[in-house]
């Protein structure tokens, strides 16, 4: 190497900090700044975005679908610490980080602004405080100021790793008020604001969802498989005519979220959401074959022009 080459080399290595993250690449916490004027300015804490939060938990990709597309839904938190039942829910009264109804219901919502760099973080410092929570107390944000000690703890310490999270859907918001009270002020507001905004929903299979957003209805599918090996085994059925749920379904693309792949399907409105659940099922069965078979039977010319049409139909759910 020459001299000139090994001094290049050199002030490459030093451009970049213990992080890896060269000080005039954009921020990867999404500030949009410099990340030598934000996370790397001096006294910034390197603080780099988990890119899949709830990983190695049970019920990873319904957290994805509550957090993402689902407008009201609620599922049972299985926490391993904690004498209350807390509820992780879409979207709060106010959009509150957590709160503790009158009856002493505890919920902790997951469509919020997150105030550090870790989803998984943000809730668990939002179950720790639902968990000392009086009745009526409401934690409108939760942030680094909310943890209640030294070492920051995540979801997946607080909760049986193994166990499912089971997924309720429901049409509206009244689940936020006891049973046989009425809203008032704010909360009547808030109430009846997210109640126009919400779009039917049904879940008709494990992370999949059908959702009626107008002119057509999706089916939304978060899938745990990772992204390569996904789209091969969806490319294989593309090529075999085999990739949709039956007449008057199509295939329409796919979006990233949370570290997983969600594709999607356009459906016909006409029909009910439960008549899609047994195609559903057979596209399951479908993709796990096509999957099994990746190791065995590499993909094929045509399977591989099928996988590349597919990387080109990325979509946005609005």
């Amino acid at each position: 190497m020459s001299r000139r080459s090994a001094v290049k080399n050199a002030r490459k290595v030093k451009a970049q900090d213990s992080s890896g993250i060269a000080p005039r690449q954009p921020c990867p916490c999404g500030s949009g700044k410099r990340y030598k004027a934000c996370h790397g300015s001096a006294g910034g804490v390197v603080d780099v975005p988990v890119a899949r939060p709830f990983e190695g938990l049970g019920g990873e990709c319904e957290l994805i679908a509550l957090r993402e597309f689902v407008p009201s839904g609620t599922a049972k938190l299985p926490l391993v610490t904690g004498d209350r039942e807390v509820t992780l829910a879409t979207v709060l009264p106010m959009a509150a980080a957590a709160l503790v109804r009158a009856d002493g219901v505890a919920f902790v919502g997951l469509q919020v602004q997150t105030r550090s760099n870790d989803i998984s973080r943000d809730l668990a410092r939002a179950v720790r405080w639902v968990l000392d929570a009086e009745p009526g107390d409401v934690l409108p944000v939760v942030g680094p100021e909310t943890d209640p000690g030294d070492k920051p703890e995540r979801l997946q310490d607080l909760v049986d790793l193994d166990a499912p999270i089971e997924a309720a859907v429901h049409s509206d918001f009244t689940w936020w008020m006891p049973e046989g009270s009425e809203p008032s002020g704010e909360v009547a507001l808030s109430l009846e604001r997210a109640n126009s905004a919400i779009l039917p929903t049904e879940r008709i299979g494990p992370a999949a969802y059908w959702v009626d957003a107008g002119e057509k209805a999706h089916l939304r599918w978060v899938r745990p498989e990772p992204e390569e090996q996904l789209l091969a085994a969806l490319a294989r059925l593309s090529a075999r005519g085999e990739l949709g749920l039956g007449e008057g379904s199509r295939y329409a693309g796919s979006f990233r979220a949370h570290g997983l792949l969600v594709p999607v399907w356009d459906l016909d409105r006409e029909l009910h959401a439960r008549e899609w659940a047994e195609g559903a099922e057979q596209l399951g069965v479908r993709i796990e074959r096509a999957l099994a078979s990746l190791d065995a039977e590499p993909l094929t010319g045509e399977e591989r022009r099928a996988r590349d049409g597919l990387l080109g139909r990325q979509i946005t759910i609005r």
